[in-house]
């Protein structure tokens, strides 16, 4: 069982930068493959990145490559997503997720365990 916490959310005007975490509690954090999801207002939720266990790999959804950085400690049960260059359509709420497995993925339904999400938001 692992719990996960976001943060880092907010406002940001287009072109800006912010950086999410997520921290997970329990002891066995570096057994999950981490990702982030997001979700925009009537939209379905979608794969962002994903990140193996040792950190190693990494994927992200084709057309956010180059804006966004995932990354992880797994000293300190973190999760990050650095997103750069921020676009009003990045706007959703940005979810953690974490699967008890060796394989990376991107689908959603993959995933064991899901924080409870943190908004973003772009400005024009």
């Amino acid at each position: 069982q692992v719990q996960l916490v976001e943060s880092g959310g907010g406002l940001v005007q287009a072109g800006g930068s912010l950086r999410l975490s997520c921290a997970a509690s329990g002891r066995t954090f570096s057994a999950y493959i981490m990702a982030w999801f997001r979700q925009g207002p009537g939209a379905e939720r979608e794969f962002v990145a994903v990140i193996s266990r040792s950190g190693v790999n990494t994927a992200y959804a084709d057309s956010l490559k180059g804006r966004f950085t995932i990354s992880r400690d797994n000293a300190k049960k973190t999760v990050f997503l650095q997103m750069d260059s921020l676009k009003p359509e990045d706007t959703a709420v940005y979810y953690c997720a974490a699967r008890n497995s060796p394989l990376i993925t991107r689908r959603y339904h993959d995933f064991d365990y899901w924080g409870q999400g943190t908004q973003v938001t772009v400005s024009t």
